[in-house]
């Protein structure tokens, strides 16, 4: 069978489950942001700062995590891939206790993909995600000209979504930066400066934002 024709056997849809899975892993993953950033107590102290911390979450942390997914779905159905995102529960409560206890790690799931694939195809379905969120920084850089809660979400924004292409691209274990490494070394080390590059930047001008 043909590329193109794979292609074409191929279309961009979700399942209920993955919908589930993907709303469960934005939902969950943004509360244990919320729970690492604000600390139980005070959160449990000011209802009305807990609610617009989660906000934040959800529009920074949540859409980062969302569209790096989605980007290798999309990238991978492209090449005429079966894909689908599949939420990793216990990962998922490992992220909420980590939080309570003060730290953070998250691992929400992963798209898996099947079917006939070259290794450049492989290469840039796992490159779509870090690249996805490198692009994202920009989208959320213009709303640090704003005060409160906007400034906020934009340095989420931005710090998240920096940290997330430059973590993805380590070249190790399952993350992103192995496959696009085996594929192509010189592509790899271009994306792996550029979003180290980003962090560091991002660092020195507005710092953590937390």
């Amino acid at each position: 069978m043909s590329v193109q024709n794979r292609r074409e056997d191929r279309s961009l849809a979700f399942s209920r489950r993955e919908i589930r899975d993907l709303g469960a892993a934005w939902i969950v993953l943004s509360i244990a942001f919320t729970i690492f950033v604000g600390r139980p107590a005070p959160l449990a102290n000011h209802p009305g700062w807990a609610v617009q911390l989660l906000l934040v979450c959800l529009l920074s942390v949540g859409v980062a995590f969302m569209l790096h997914e989605l980007a290798h779905k999309v990238t991978a159905v492209h090449f005429g891939q079966l894909a689908e995102f599949r939420a990793d529960y216990n990962m998922l409560g490992l992220a909420v206790l980590g939080s309570l206890a003060g730290f953070i790690f998250a691992a929400p799931g992963a798209v898996h993909h099947v079917g006939r694939i070259t290794n450049r195809e492989n290469g840039l379905i796992a490159l779509a995600g870090p690249v996805a969120n490198l692009a994202l920084v920009a989208v959320f850089l213009p709303l640090l000209v704003f005060e409160g809660i906007v400034w906020r979400i934009g340095a989420f924004g931005v710090f998240v979504n920096a940290f997330l292409a430059a973590f993805n691209l380590l070249p190790f274990g399952p993350l992103d930066g192995r496959t696009v490494y085996e594929w192509h070394p010189a592509v790899f080390a271009g994306a792996f400066v550029a979003s180290v590059g980003l962090v560091a930047g991002v660092l020195l001008t507005i710092g953590f934002p937390i």
